[in-house]
């Protein structure tokens, strides 16, 4: 279990360094930044000399290898670089604004959460026509709808016409519930999608027709069999949608008037800072690996297959080891009916 976790995070600091690079490549590619604007624009009366001091304090007058490797170096040391547009630096911008964004992203996630859960397992199970087809049509209307759209009309009503929440930010947590559940709604339409498939296809597996005939009832069967189950797929999504509320989280602050890392974005893109951008990037790679870190360490956890195959792994290396030859392959054993209760 030890080398598979580090397996884990040794993949993680390659996607992370892969996501860094290629952003400064594209990011480099790009034509012109916020220093060359500011030079270039006649109206600031800037000497060549001066260009050439600005270029000089931040390194654009290096090659562009030169510059990656500074900027790398710079990485290691926990220095993100400074902004092209104001010259403060970019892990003093990104740290200002990225706690009311992580509130905002961990609410949404949580509402998420909760919505697909609820479409899922109600949609599946209810006994009602006019209740069980809005809540099996509720993840392609959702998936549908703009996040903005959702934002919009979810300010209009509750802020302007009920009066019940903030229709700016005052810092207050309430002021959070309504991008938070925009957010939420956004990434519960995939995750109750998953969801609803994947509890009607573990319904139709042996173990649950077995014990249907032993007489256990349906909360049993449910909570020892179906949830653990139907909960692989959904855990996979999860790490999927956090990427999603990553982004959903640029168009919501602006729609909700929100300071974080969403406004930082949009202020950046407009006036070409690129290592504000690039830390941006960064930020939201990282926040992206490490929710699928998680994931992949609570998969083995839940199912006992991954535990077998993780052990079976360990064996032909050991006999491998002992003998000098290749193991012989160890199948993963079937999720039956004790192992899927247990």
């Amino acid at each position: 279990m030890a080398r598979y976790v580090l397996l884990r995070l040794v993949h993680a600091v390659l996607v992370l360094w892969a996501a860094y690079t290629l952003a400064f490549i594209l990011l480099t590619a790009l034509p012109g930044n916020a220093i060359s604007n500011l030079i270039n624009n006649p109206q600031n009366q800037l000497t060549p000399e001066d260009g050439k001091i600005l270029k000089a304090f931040y390194g654009l007058d290096h090659p562009v290898v030169v510059q990656y490797v500074r900027a790398l170096d710079a990485l290691f040391h926990g220095n993100l670089g400074y902004s092209l547009s104001n010259g403060a630096k970019v892990s003093d911008l990104l740290g200002g604004a990225l706690p009311g964004t992580l509130e905002l992203t961990a609410l949404g996630l949580l509402f998420g959460v909760v919505i697909a859960a609820a479409v899922g397992v109600v949609g599946s199970y209810a006994r009602w026509n006019w209740l069980r087809t809005p809540l099996q049509s509720f993840p392609a209307v959702a998936a549908s709808v703009p996040s903005f759209v959702v934002g919009i009309l979810i300010l209009y009503y509750f802020s302007f016409e009920l009066h019940v929440i903030p229709a700016v930010d005052d810092g207050t947590l309430l002021a959070s519930v309504a991008p938070a559940i925009t957010l939420g709604i956004m990434i519960s339409a995939p995750l109750s999608q998953v969801f609803s498939s994947s509890i009607a296809a573990t319904r139709r597996q042996p173990f649950v027709h077995v014990l249907q005939a032993r007489g256990a009832a349906e909360s049993y069967i449910f909570g020892r069999g179906i949830l653990r189950n139907s909960s692989l797929p959904v855990l996979t999504m999860l790490g999927l949608a956090v990427g999603e509320l990553i982004a959903g989280s640029v168009v919501t602050e602006a729609v909700f008037a929100r300071n974080g890392i969403g406004q930082i974005t949009l202020n950046a893109v407009n006036t070409q800072d690129l290592p504000v951008v690039q830390g941006v990037v960064l930020v939201a790679t990282t926040g992206y690996v490490v929710v699928n870190l998680l994931v992949d360490v609570v998969h083995p956890l839940i199912d006992p297959r991954i535990r077998a195959d993780i052990l079976a792994e360990r064996a032909k290396k050991a006999e491998r080891s002992e003998k000098g030859t290749p193991a012989r392959e160890v199948p993963s054993p079937p999720l039956t009916e004790e192992v899927a209760t247990r």
